[in-house]
């Protein structure tokens, strides 16, 4: 059985002859049946022949069972930016675990090759592109710029992300003029990675909230429980607790006006005249009510 059926594509990559190879290339070729860049690309592969990227940013691919279902009933949409293996290993000889055999490694699109593989579907349509794997950066940057406008992106794997941008552009302003951000955008977001552990996995379960998040990872580490305690029971304010035994015990107080504290009276009166005022007061008064109501009048006079 040819390297090409093991791999489950076309016999097109064992036949086709590769236009000036280098002899790197040449044995990277040999040793995995990848196809060289003397070969036209495909459109469509099996999805066998499709590896995820081991720098995608996301740690956990969210949402799986509705792209799954759409895929399913609506079909691929948008093919897959995805380099050849044998482009990918030149770029990156020690980031290949998890590779397997596939000729290629999406580098746009890991989320979609998840849900097809979880639907079932046998082929999807791809876009091959070696300029994405040369390097790390590239890879990252692809990776981020792809999803940064995405809603079920983590943003703890988008600070991340963000972090190993700078380790290989050496600034957060590099990396904000890379990405066509502000620094502050930059910064913002890598303050995440300023929080403690516990912190980080509360942001991660959405028990703390993004926004209040990153301010509290401008605190030194010491202080940012208390923050956090602060701002998550502010947002969550804790149940009232249960009255003790010898409260509840207390008779409730009596739903009837006591003798004490008049009912109040509802007076109305037809200002025909003065006198027909004073006479709607007089009925429906005592004389202690009439006095004050009498110096109340005099006050406004």
């Amino acid at each position: 059985m040819s390297k090409a059926d093991k791999l489950g594509v076309s016999t097109s990559f064992a036949r086709a002859q590769p236009v000036g190879v280098s002899s790197r290339r040449a044995a990277i070729a040999e040793a995995t049946g990848a196809p060289t860049s003397g070969v036209v690309p495909p459109s469509e592969v099996p999805i066998e022949a499709l590896a995820h990227n081991p720098f995608n940013l996301r740690e956990d691919l969210t949402e799986i069972h509705e792209l799954a279902h759409s895929l399913s009933v609506r079909g691929q949409l948008q093919p897959l930016a995805v380099a050849t293996r044998m482009a990918f290993m030149e770029a990156h000889p020690g980031h290949t675990d998890g590779l397997g055999r596939a000729p290629y490694v999406v580098i746009d699109g890991n989320r979609r090759l998840a849900a097809a593989q979880r639907a079932g579907l046998r082929t999807m349509h791809i876009h091959v592109n070696d300029s994405l794997a040369t390097s790390a950066a590239d890879i990252l940057e692809s990776a981020l710029i792809a999803n940064v406008h995405r809603v079920d992106v983590a943003p703890m794997d988008q600070a991340r992300a963000l972090e190993q941008l700078v380790e290989v552009h050496g600034s957060q302003a590099q990396v904000a003029k890379r990405l066509a951000k502000t620094p502050a955008w930059v910064s913002q977001r890598l303050t995440l990675l300023n929080l403690t552990p516990e912190l980080q996995d509360k942001v991660e379960t959405g028990e703390l909230k993004v926004e209040p998040a990153r301010r509290i990872g401008r605190l030194p580490q010491e202080e940012q429980a208390a923050a956090a305690a602060e701002t998550v029971n502010a947002v969550n304010p804790p149940r009232q607790r249960t009255r003790p035994a010898t409260e509840s015990a207390r008779p409730a107080a009596p739903a009837t006006p006591t003798s004490t504290t008049p009912a109040p009276r509802r007076i109305t009166i037809v200002a025909e005249s003065p006198e027909t005022v004073a006479d709607a007061l007089t009925a429906h008064l005592t004389p202690d009510e009439l006095k004050a109501v009498t110096e109340l009048l005099l006050t406004r006079i």
